[in-house]
């Protein structure tokens, strides 16, 4: 019987650049013990040219695969596209020769209506729904967690009477006051309308749990003009921490509130002028300044806002200091699963226009999860920053299978047209309904029977298997919460949890009671849902590790296989702009070389596979080799980087194969693992004589291939060797 084959997502950005150099490393050792590797094209790029049917949508045939019993996918994180990154990228392919059309921003007839409706799909995390047919757990490897312990980063510590906090609404008006819960009780259709007027209408089924809620856009003024003043009176740093890439609909939008807020005066003054360009706040400075270059008042325009700067407003937190680009410049400029770790990391600071390290304001409007990162902060504020020596492990199971919506999915979120009344209505009436001002976000969210009763196997299993408590973060005052809570007590009897330390906390306890364990040394397993596991899975792990690229991220999918994804790629675009520039990519591949393990053992396990089995035991004893001897790649032009690193992984795992039990895989390995010994300090030399010069790839979005993979194998010496077994 022959084994199957491991996709590996084609994707975008610094991994994608990394997998020319890496991808025939894999194929050469994997197809030893009959598994192939073989590539699929879901990067934004092949997403785009398949919804303007120039190529074949991968997507949807991966979203077959995980539903298939013995489905195998190794996900490398992918661009979850902004409106400005989408545009980009069809410029980009329009350049390469790509017949597809501009994206229409406001579409003007039924014809760009259409051209809008297809890229739509391009926007925001449309991956993750596709593939995650599955429950997360996400965990660092024995091996990384001790690495770190011993080779400990840098945290800074928090100033003595420290004035860092994070301000969110309260009770007064955000998408966690206003949400209504409900479980059907049959499949039905259920009709979302303003009015009477239908906004949509969704097939839903029996046992599910739907989520109405909407964010008040007069109270979130009201809540950014506080923060703003207060952020003033306390001589901090402002900052907003939103998501835009994932939740596409709702954040850019909280994201214009803000920018317009904070630049009210401006904004007024120059309405008429903006109404005629187009300008529209949710897209940022970096637009807005694109579509006012040349304009008569455009000087005049750049003077007000740097007035604000200067006289009226706190100071704002940078993006980069060195270029003058605030957290205003785009909406997916500061993501907060990965802006909020860097502020507990830097002792509650960011960085001002002079490139000084400030104590800071993080303003996060929704109080839903934003509890969490003010008992982050507050914690560190209290007890000190954390010791990465001593501290003990997060680990996290996360409800996601089945799109396990949670924050809202991007169908059913709108912002309201008019002020009145939102219904949901079912099979038997009414469900709920909102009284809501016009400009309000409403949106629904979804949760599947399925996804919970798996969730709560998985949480169970995990803690027998570690030993550990266990944690579900979930708040009876939360209407969701209420709901999931009536379904993990009931699926959970079906398990022995006899022995077993598992309990149930609000946000604002769970954090705590995570935070007390891990300061003692030990771990702690966190149960959630979707969104706490986007945020406690780069927090956690950043501060435990420095990255959240290094941790283990396993999607045992419902169907019986497996989608084990890479870490984090939030660094990506910045690694790729020093490789362009010197010829440099620093991306650390260790995220790829854990998830092939687990996807080597899911497949040696299932079919009793002896020899895969042998090396998978010989990829665990390198990617053991490569952290005891940091081979990780250095940020220096001129050093060993991410082409390096994948030439140490195969002489790791080519020694292991050679002194392994397997005799065949023993025999074939001995002479590779000499060649790479004997030519080590040729290779590296080979590998570090392109260093130091721009580099052309053919493309940003879409690299050409031949381009790419030249410049990521530059070494003819270890080519050879690779190519040869």
């Amino acid at each position: 019987m022959s084994l199957p084959k491991i996709i590996w997502t084609k994707i975008d950005e610094a991994p994608a650049l990394a997998t020319y150099s890496l991808l025939p490393i894999v194929n050469a050792f994997t197809k030893t013990a009959g598994v192939e590797v073989v590539e699929k094209d879901i990067s934004l790029s092949g997403r785009v040219l398949a919804a303007m049917g120039k190529a074949e949508d991968e997507l949807s045939k991966l979203g077959k695969v995980v539903l298939q019993a013995d489905g195998n996918i190794i996900k490398l994180p992918n661009i979850s596209a902004s409106v400005g990154q989408l545009k980009d990228c069809i410029a980009e392919l329009q350049g390469q020769g790509y017949d597809i059309p501009d994206y229409p921003e406001n579409p003007a007839n039924t014809s760009e209506e259409a051209t809008q409706a297809k890229y739509a799909g391009c926007l925001g995390s449309a991956v993750n729904p596709v593939l995650r047919e599955g429950n997360s757990d996400r965990r660092a490897a024995v091996a990384v967690k001790n690495f770190a312990q011993k080779n400990p980063h840098k945290l800074r510590a928090f100033p003595e009477n420290a004035k860092s906090y994070v301000a969110h609404m309260e009770g007064n008006g955000d998408f966690f006051s206003h949400e209504k819960s409900v479980t059907l009780d049959k499949n039905q259709q259920v009709t979302i309308a303003l009015n009477g007027k239908e906004l949509t209408v969704i097939d839903c089924v029996a046992d599910e749990v739907i989520d109405g809620t909407f964010m008040s856009i007069s109270a979130l003024k009201a809540f950014l003009k506080k923060t703003i003043a207060d952020a003033k009176t306390n001589d901090v740093l402002w900052s907003l921490h939103l998501k835009a890439t994932m939740m596409k609909i709702s954040d850019p939008i909280m994201f214009g509130h803000a920018f317009t807020v904070f630049f009210e005066g401006v904004f007024a003054k120059h309405a008429d002028t903006f109404a005629a360009l187009n300008v529209n706040p949710n897209m940022g400075m970096s637009d807005l300044e694109s579509k006012i270059a040349g304009h008569a008042k455009e000087a005049e325009i750049k003077a007000d806002f740097l007035a604000v700067l200067e006289s009226d407003a706190p100071k704002l937190a940078m993006v980069d200091s060195d270029k003058g680009t605030t957290h205003f410049n785009a909406s997916n400029d500061v993501i907060i699963d990965a802006s909020m770790p860097v502020v507990v990391r830097e002792g509650g600071k960011q960085w001002d226009r002079t490139g000084a390290a400030v104590e800071c304001v993080a303003v996060v409007p929704d109080s839903t999860y934003a509890m969490f990162h003010a008992e982050m902060v507050a914690d560190c504020v209290k007890h000190g920053q954390y010791d990465v020596a001593t501290m003990g492990a997060m680990q996290n199971i996360g409800l996601m299978a089945q799109k396990a919506e949670e924050y809202g999915s991007h169908p059913t979120t709108f912002e309201l047209a008019e002020a009145g009344t939102v219904t949901v209505t079912g099979a038997d009436g009414e469900l709920m309904s909102f009284e809501c001002e016009a400009g309000d976000i409403w949106r629904l969210s979804r949760t599947k029977d399925v996804a919970i009763k798996d969730w709560v196997r998985l949480a169970v299993e995990r803690t027998r298997i570690e030993g550990i408590p266990a944690i579900f973060w979930l708040d009876e005052n939360r209407a969701h919460d209420v709901e999931i809570m009536k379904k993990v007590n009931k699926y959970i009897k079906d398990h022995d949890t006899n022995g077993l330390d598992i309990s149930t906390m609000k946000v604002t306890d769970a954090t705590r009671a995570t935070n007390a364990i891990i300061r003692t040394g030990k771990n702690v397993i966190a149960v959630t849902g979707n969104v706490l596991r986007d945020h406690l899975t780069d927090m956690y792990p950043i501060l435990e590790l420095g990255t959240s690229a290094k941790m283990l991220s396993i999607v045992p999918l419902l169907a019986g296989g497996g989608l084990y994804e890479t870490g984090a790629g939030g660094s990506a675009p910045k690694h790729v702009d020093q490789f362009l520039a010197e010829g440099h990519l620093r991306w650390d591949s260790l995220g790829e070389f854990l998830a092939l393990a687990e996807s080597l053992r899911f497949i040696g396990q299932k079919h009793n596979d002896a020899k895969l089995q042998a090396l998978t035991v010989a990829l665990d004893a390198a990617n053991n080799g490569y952290l005891d001897n940091n081979k990780e790649p250095s940020r220096k032009c001129g050093e060993p980087d991410n082409k390096a690193s994948h030439f140490f992984l195969a002489q790791f795992w080519a020694e292991a194969l050679a002194n392994g039990s397997d005799t065949e895989l023993a025999t074939k390995f001995a002479p590779v693992a000499a060649s790479l010994k004997d030519n080590e300090a040729k290779i590296i030399a080979e590998l570090l004589a392109t260093e130091g010069s721009p580099k052309d790839v053919g493309g940003y979005f879409k690299p050409d291939d031949a381009k790419a993979e030249a410049a990521m194998r530059p070494s003819a010496t270890l080519n050879a060797i690779i190519d040869a077994i």
